[in-house]
């Protein structure tokens, strides 16, 4: 036993300190990280593993999981669906490996999903939105939950959507909307729920394009939909992208509010060419306005992490607390980790209810979060003003 609970020797994890008190005579145990550490989301991903590297080292520090030292193992999945796939597999073939936080990317938990969940490992993701991931392809009509191991600590877009549609034609007027996306599974997905409720609410999706993930030119697209006449443009995608387009479509005199969702809520977006008015969804409510969120802000800045915890460093340490905390309840003071403890690791995560960093952290019966808040942002200058914090009610 002790063998399939030691160190795995091929990788040097990162993480985990503080040892001198506590006993770890069982061996170590991985919390496993799949998130993107490299190229132009790298950083949404480094807040992700900066943060889950908090919740590892404080864990250690108080001795949570007994007899267990725990230690972080980050994979970059480059936020690629292929490579998140590579990564999970790798992942899944330790034996040490209780559960991974990720992803960052919808269209990336699709295919490390499956991966996980033949080895029956917990995944609880930190940020992704498309509903489709806990309740099937026809949430709409008939939900049912493809994988009981996966889990999120963030709503989904089938509110995000619908929240910043209410407030783009209701409280900003906006009666006349374009929409963009980028053709990914997030990106659609948003864009499908945002049109629905917008146009409930009586406005008018006037043009509905779609352009690459890797395109720098949009001056085509912002042709087309000039000549629908637009109020308002709604991207559906992320910060890379969005920038840009934003500030293209300001050169081209198409000075109208771009509005995306979680996926542009970053500085980068601003860096990158977004402008006062530009408006952003994000999934809870700021974290710097949480009191439940002070404890974990204070530590990540005494921890010296080189990176900002971005938008969803504080769901990433929650994601990370609610395994290590469903792993020490489920292992208890005697017990010891092996492969059929998953099974019981599953049910402890879907009996898990905290308070986290951003505010009640528990599950439903999808693996969904039950912490609906969500935020509407709009850029003022060099930042992120929140404007709206509140609930989709339907």
């Amino acid at each position: 036993m002790l063998a399939a609970c030691g160190t795995n020797k091929e990788e040097t994890p990162q993480g985990g300190g503080g040892q001198a008190a506590c006993d770890t005579s069982k061996g170590t145990l991985i919390v496993g990280v799949v998130a993107p550490q490299s190229g132009n989301l790298s950083a949404l991903g480094l807040g992700i593993k900066n943060s889950a590297d908090l919740a590892v080292k404080q864990a250690n520090e108080k001795c949570t999981v007994k007899g267990y030292k725990l230690a972080l193992q980050t994979e970059d999945d480059q936020a690629t669906a292929q490579v998140g796939a590579q990564a999970a597999t790798k992942l899944s073939s330790n034996p040490n490996v209780v559960g991974v936080i990720g992803t960052l990317n919808s269209s990336v938990a699709q295919s490390v999903q499956p991966v996980l969940a033949q080895k029956k490992i917990a995944q609880i993701s930190p940020a992704n939105t498309n509903p489709s991931l806990t309740q099937g392809t026809d949430y709409v009509n008939s939900k049912k939950r493809p994988f009981e191991t996966y889990f999120r600590v963030c709503t989904t877009d089938a509110l995000q959507g619908p929240f910043g549609a209410t407030y783009m034609v209701s409280k900003a007027g906006k009666k006349s909307i374009a929409t963009i996306s980028d053709g990914k599974t997030y990106g659609v997905g948003l864009v499908d729920e945002f049109s629905k409720q917008a146009t409930k609410l009586g406005a008018k999706i006037v043009a509905n394009e779609k352009v690459g993930e890797k395109d720098t030119d949009f001056g085509s697209v912002i042709a087309k939909i000039r000549t629908a006449n637009p109020d308002a443009v709604y991207y559906g995608g992320e910060y890379p992208i969005a920038g840009p387009l934003s500030k293209q479509m300001k050169a081209a005199g198409l000075n109208i509010p771009l509005m995306g969702g979680d996926g542009i809520f970053d500085g980068k977006f601003i860096e990158l060419g977004g402008v006062d008015g530009d408006l952003a969804t994000s999934v809870g409510a700021p974290t710097e306005s949480l009191a439940s969120a002070k404890a974990f802000i204070d530590a990540y800045k005494a921890g010296g992490y080189p990176e900002a915890y971005s938008a969803y460093g504080a769901f990433s340490y929650d994601a990370a607390n609610a395994l290590i905390g469903s792993l020490a309840s489920t292992l208890g003071d005697s017990g010891t980790w092996s492969d059929d403890k998953r099974a019981d690791l599953l049910k402890k995560i879907g009996e898990y209810k905290a308070t986290g960093a951003t505010g009640e952290v528990a599950f439903d019966e999808y693996g969904d979060s039950t912490n609906k808040l969500l935020t509407v942002y709009q850029v003022a200058g060099k930042d992120w003003k929140p404007v709206e914090t509140g609930k989709y009610e339907g």
